[in-house]
């Protein structure tokens, strides 16, 4: 039903990678989606996920700032000590969050800035980027013209990028910092999901989201809400857990020729996108160019 859609929505839903080190040392790859709304380089994905591109600045420079103060720290029998006092300054423990680098990813041949304009409401962000000399996404999105169409029910679709599978990063431990490589995987695949319209969410004068039969999955969020002719009816932003009520608790089952009890407290996981209403009324709000189709 998808297989076209899909095909079309990949040309402009392109992922953002992560990599996430903490002061233990280990390395987390992580992935966000963006999707893109003209051929000028303009792309929306969540407020959540800008705001964790833009927080990776201060987590890096505070990192830097510490690696500057130990490094003038003396190598004497008090260094131990020393270096306990300054991870305890910085509050760092070996779970805590030093680093994180973002990527954009097939996106363009180079970006020297960018530009985010937050919805103060939704869960929506607007990017434009800069300084790039070639496009390599090949396609945009067109919207849904008239959003009071969608309907309980309506099959739709999801595409994101979650279950990273890159590992194009390295620790450089003669700098103490994580950075890109060109080797090893580059690339995760993206992940469709479809569900049905379940429920609108707003109040009595608008509508902004548009719940879901089944949930949004981490590395999906930005990315596009399609029908199967990829046009994009809203945004995948979050994902809610609905208590079920059917408690289960010490029932005897049998478990590979043994007899256990197990417990259980069930939710229904749906998921929950920015309606292409709000997506739209944003975009002309900043004087974006994007495509409407019936």
């Amino acid at each position: 039903m998808f297989q076209s859609a899909i095909e079309k929505a990949s040309n402009f839903t392109k992922p953002i990678h992560t990599i996430t080190r903490t002061y233990g040392g280990l390395i987390i790859p992580g992935a966000g989606t963006l999707f893109f709304v003209n051929d000028s380089g303009v792309a929306i994905t969540c407020k959540h996920v800008v705001d964790s591109i833009i927080g990776a600045e201060a987590v890096n420079a505070n990192f830097e700032k510490f690696k500057a103060e130990r490094k003038k720290l003396l190598n004497d029998n008090k260094y131990r000590n020393n270096l306990l006092g300054l991870e305890t300054k910085y509050k760092y423990n070996k779970d805590a969050v030093v680093q994180q680098k973002n990527n954009f990813v097939n996106c363009f041949d180079m970006i020297s800035e960018f530009t985010c304009h937050v919805h103060p409401t939704a869960d929506l962000a607007i990017i434009e980027f800069k300084g790039f000399n070639k496009i390599i996404y090949t396609s945009h999105a067109s919207f849904l013209r008239d959003g009071s169409k969608i309907r309980q029910g309506k099959s739709l679709c999801r595409i994101g990028f979650p279950f990273p599978e890159f590992n194009n990063f390295k620790h450089n431990t003669d700098t103490d910092d994580i950075d890109w490589t060109n080797t090893g995987n580059v690339n995760s695949p993206s992940f469709p999901l479809d569900g049905i319209v379940t429920r609108f969410i707003g109040d009595a004068t608008s509508i902004v989201g548009i719940e879901l039969s089944t949930p949004g999955l981490r590395g999906q969020s930005g990315g596009p809400l399609f029908d199967s002719n990829g046009t994009v009816y809203g945004m995948q932003s979050a994902t809610k857990h609905l208590h079920l009520g059917f408690e289960i608790k010490d029932q005897e089952v049998v478990t590979d020729t043994k007899k256990m009890k197990v417990s259980n407290s069930p939710f229904l996981h749906v998921g929950v996108c920015v309606h292409v209403d709000t997506i739209k009324a944003f975009l002309k709000e900043k004087n974006i160019a994007f495509t409407e189709t019936d």
